[in-house]
């Protein structure tokens, strides 16, 4: 698919007073080169404060940058989803691997938010799953019910359980796992979230669900929403996920050339999501098959 392009706006932070255009946005998104920024700039795809950009110029703080992306040939990805529940107020779905939730990385219009939305113009995600994560996208149609679940999304109120296939044989059959989750250096993207000791505060619950003779089945509780907080707890204890292109033993990106966030080939799925309807204040247990990977794999 072609999209419609995209303008990619950010405001000049005092940190680059005095950097140049170019070499800005060579850090700012580190996919591109230097020389095909260049190409960017002298293709006129770059304004700075409304007046389009050379790259020579010194950049200061407050400025409006903006990149004016042509439309582009998006990556496919799967174009279905299975509705698991609806009402006026919530729309839960059961999203397939390779779906991003929402825009990003390439991805603007083959998104789960796009398909969704040519069915229920007023639905918008409460949360995100990642693009090779399958399973329950709760969606709130109303902005009441948005308020509510946003309020209580990372408290016990919302019961959110996934089930993960891991690396190695676990010792134990439940784990609290604690890791701070932070940004750390990543080679190709900059940054990524990571486990890192100065990190947010994170809390996972694993429990042991079977054993194979070198892969462990986790259920694993969440009880914070830091960014592929699964990922990196069940990898910073020893358990990457099977097939994991991004994250190795200790929660870090790997060291010989990690992959990037949206990369697929693990098994992870949220299977369960239980939590008092927004509105009503029914009790509402959501539940998604697992794929077929996960038997064939283990």
């Amino acid at each position: 698919m072609v999209n419609r392009g995209y303008a990619y706006t950010t405001i000049i932070g005092s940190k680059y007073h005095g950097r140049t255009l170019l070499s800005h946005l060579a850090s700012l998104y580190p996919h591109s080169t230097l020389q095909a920024w260049q190409q960017n700039l002298n293709n006129g795809e770059v304004t700075l404060n409304g007046v389009t950009a050379t790259g020579s110029e010194s950049v200061t703080p407050g400025q409006t940058l903006v990149w004016n992306r042509p439309p582009w040939v998006e990556p496919v990805s799967p174009q279905y989803f299975e509705v698991l529940f609806e009402d006026p107020h919530l729309l839960a779905v059961n999203k397939p691997s390779g779906l991003p939730t929402l825009p990003g990385g390439g991805f603007m219009e083959n998104t789960l938010l796009r398909l969704v939305q040519k069915q229920s113009p007023n639905a918008n995600p409460v949360h995100r799953l990642g693009r090779a994560t399958t399973g329950i996208v709760l969606f709130a149609k109303t902005p009441q019910a948005a308020s509510n679940l946003c309020a209580n999304w990372n408290t016990p109120k919302i019961r959110k359980i996934y089930r993960a296939l891991a690396q190695n044989i676990a010792q134990h059959d439940t784990y609290e796992i604690l890791t701070p989750i932070g940004l750390v250096p990543h080679p190709l993207i900059g940054s990524v979230w990571a486990a890192n000791l100065s990190g947010k505060p994170s809390k996972s619950l694993a429990r042991v669900i079977s054993r194979s003779t070198s892969t462990t089945t986790f259920e694993v509780s969440l009880n914070s929403g830091r960014p592929h907080q699964i990922r990196i707890h069940l990898a910073s204890i020893g358990h990457p996920l099977v097939g994991d292109p991004l994250y190795g033993l200790t929660g870090q990106p790997l060291e010989n050339l990690p992959g990037l966030p949206g990369d697929g080939g693990y098994f992870l799925h949220a299977q369960f999501l239980k939590f008092r309807h927004p509105i009503t204040g029914e009790q509402i247990n959501l539940e998604a098959a697992l794929p077929s990977g996960f038997s064939l794999h283990q």
